[in-house]
């Protein structure tokens, strides 16, 4: 099956299958790199997730982790079985269930993400130029304008 003839310009294709690529595959190294909290890959994603937002629902986290609600119920059972989320009844809608970070889970949530931003920039500084690390910044950009709409 043949496609259509595109308006997009070849190098704009290129770097939009590029970037598709390469954030899968640095979502996925980044995930597996391995935690001194003792949580699993899933936990620790859902917990930095967490870190993002006042509070949310299982639905939504499983939704945003691409995961069945099932697999998600499990993952939240663990966290707030450690201690690291509540359960909370939604002030508007008290059939719902929101969840929240404990301190002590928006403690090792901060943890993580630093954890992680420090092996990114350590692992650009150790394979980058000053000049290839700046047009990483630069596209970081215009993807974040991309992002914004």
């Amino acid at each position: 099956m043949t496609s259509a003839p595109s308006d997009i310009p070849e190098p704009a294709m290129r770097a939009a299958v590029e970037t598709f690529v390469i954030f899968g595959r640095l979502r996925r190294r980044l995930q597996a790199l391995p935690g001194e909290s003792g949580l699993t890959t899933a936990q620790t994603s859902v917990l930095v997730r967490m870190g993002k937002v006042d509070s949310t629902s299982v639905g939504a986290l499983a939704a945003a982790e691409q995961v069945t609600h099932q697999a998600m119920v499990k993952t939240v059972a663990a966290l707030e079985g450690a201690g690291l989320i509540v359960r909370e009844p939604d002030p508007v809608d008290r059939r719902r269930q929101l969840l929240t970070l404990t301190d002590a889970g928006r403690a090792l949530s901060q943890g993580e993400r630093h954890a992680r931003q420090q092996w990114l920039a350590r692992a650009l500084a150790e394979r980058g130029t000053p000049e290839e690390i700046e047009a990483v910044i630069g596209a970081m950009r215009l993807l974040g304008e991309v992002a914004d709409g």
